[in-house]
Order: C-alpha cells, then sequence, then structure tokens
C-alpha cells in the first residue's frame, strides 16, 4: 500500500511538473563592486559570476526563478598620482550565492525582477601596498552574505537575453569596531552591480 502510495505521489509530481513551463541554462557575466563601510568610494573592483539558473511561468506576465553561481565581490582603492595618494586597497570576497525572485513582463523583450539571495563566503582577503594584511589586523568576515536584487531583463532571442542587476546586503557582511580609523561605518554591507548573459538550455 506504502508503495502504491508513494508510486502515485511521484507520478503526481512527474505529471504536474511536465504541466508547468520549466526553462534552466547557463549564465555568466561581470561585477562591479564596492563595500559600503570602508574607506572607499566607487564600483572599482571587478569580478566575475557564473552558474545555472532555473526558471518558471506563473502565468503570462509573471515568472518565478532561483540560481546558484559563483560570485566575485569586494572593493578596491588604487593610488591617485593626481592628488598624490598613494595607498592601495583590495579587499576580494568569493560568494557561491543562491539568489530567488520573481518577475514581471512588460512587454515581449523585457521584463524586471525583485527577489533576495543568501551567499556562502567561500574565501576572503585584504591586500594594501605591502601584500596581504598581517594576521593581527585581519578582521573576520561573516560567512553569509544576505542581499535584496532588483533587475531588468532585455530577452535577445529564444536563447538568450542579457540582465542588469543591483544587489545590496541587507545584514552587514561584518561587524567592526569603531575606534579604526579607516572605516567610517561600524558595519559592512556589500554593493554590486551586475551584468549577465542567460543561455537556455534545451529545447
Amino acid at each position: 500500500m506504502k508503495r502504491i502510495l508513494l508510486l502515485g505521489i511521484l507520478s503526481w509530481l512527474f505529471f504536474n511538473v511536465q504541466a508547468q513551463r520549466f526553462e534552466g541554462g547557463l549564465v555568466g557575466g561581470l561585477n562591479a563592486s564596492q563595500v559600503d563601510g570602508d574607506f572607499t568610494t566607487g564600483y572599482h573592483k571587478p569580478g566575475v559570476s557564473f552558474g545555472g539558473y532555473v526558471q518558471t511561468d506563473l502565468s503570462m506576465r509573471f515568472y518565478a526563478g532561483a540560481e546558484i553561481k559563483y560570485n566575485q565581490k569586494g572593493s578596491r582603492k588604487n593610488p591617485d598620482r593626481e592628488t598624490q595618494d598613494q595607498e592601495k586597497y583590495i579587499m576580494r570576497l568569493g560568494y557561491m550565492d543562491v539568489p530567488v525572485y520573481l518577475g514581471i513582463r512588460t512587454s515581449e523583450s523585457i521584463s524586471f525582477i525583485a527577489g533576495a539571495s543568501v551567499g556562502y563566503l567561500m574565501h576572503s582577503g585584504e591586500w594594501e601596498n605591502h601584500g596581504p594584511f598581517p594576521e593581527e589586523d585581519e578582521r573576520p568576515f561573516n560567512n553569509f552574505d544576505f542581499q535584496a536584487l532588483l533587475g531588468s531583463r532585455w530577452q535577445i532571442n529564444d536563447r538568450l537575453k542579457v540582465e542588469l542587476r543591483i544587489a545590496y546586503s541587507f545584514l552587514p557582511i561584518r561587524d567592526l569596531p569603531g575606534d579604526i580609523y579607516w572605516y567610517w561605518w561600524d558595519d559592512q554591507y556589500n554593493n554590486v552591480i551586475s551584468t549577465s548573459l542567460y543561455y537556455r538550455l534545451g529545447k
């Protein structure tokens, strides 16, 4: 009886999934990032992102999706010859992110998305003029990054689409003591602008 019930549930799930409009594929792109709360300003830290996505239509106008991808974030300050500022600083952060989102189509080729993402910190590091930060100056980052996201998409053809997305941490990625002179906030937050290309696999 249990086997029959299990088979029935699996069959129902299979046919229910087949009845929906699911698509999946690959996603890759470039990031421009900064960390709000450090002494740098501007989206000067480049990075890459790549992974996969799955998406389903909720109606003709609305859809939902999820991704899993590797994302490079952080911040960067280069020496400025004009101001004679010789200070250099690089923060490199690598996350495995899982964004989920809802989308709305405003035309056949344009849509907008909103959602949230959770990321697990896979590696981190900070550098200055003389190399990596000394161990006694290192401050640990939080293991997880929780971000809100907004974006817009353009459908190029049946398989390709381009997306412009902004994502911002709504919980700090690192808590800092207030007496460290090079930070102007007590906490730090990832701030990322990304451009991505989506390629649909399958029929």
